[in-house]
């Protein structure tokens, strides 16, 4: 099946303690039907310092439930369902449900 959300997406989330938040997806992981969101499902983790890193207590984002994901409306901003249709030069292109509006270029 095509993927609906793909990396570099605007989405809105619909559920859960970030409810209403929007943000770029960062990477999707189609096996485990989850996505990184930029500023989304932020978490606390003790890390061990390293050569690189100084450790101690890090703030970033937790995988996020397709499900509880939707794509930002191009148009209105809010969140839609995604569609599928072909353009007349042979492209396989998403669509907005709610305005119509194409999702890649």
């Amino acid at each position: 099946m095509a993927a609906k959300i793909k990396k570099g997406d605007k989405v809105v989330v619909l559920t859960g303690k970030d409810k209403g938040k929007k943000g770029d997806v960062i990477a999707v992981f189609p096996k485990e039907e989850r996505a990184l969101v930029q500023g989304v499902n932020m978490v606390k983790r003790h890390e061990k310092p390293s050569q690189t890193t100084t450790g101690g207590i890090v703030t970033r984002e937790a995988k996020v439930h397709l499900s509880n994901l939707a794509i930002q409306d191009p148009k209105t901003g809010n969140a839609t369902r995604v569609g599928f249709k072909t353009l007349d030069d042979g492209r396989k292109v998403r669509f907005a449900k709610a305005s119509g509006e194409t999702i890649d270029g």
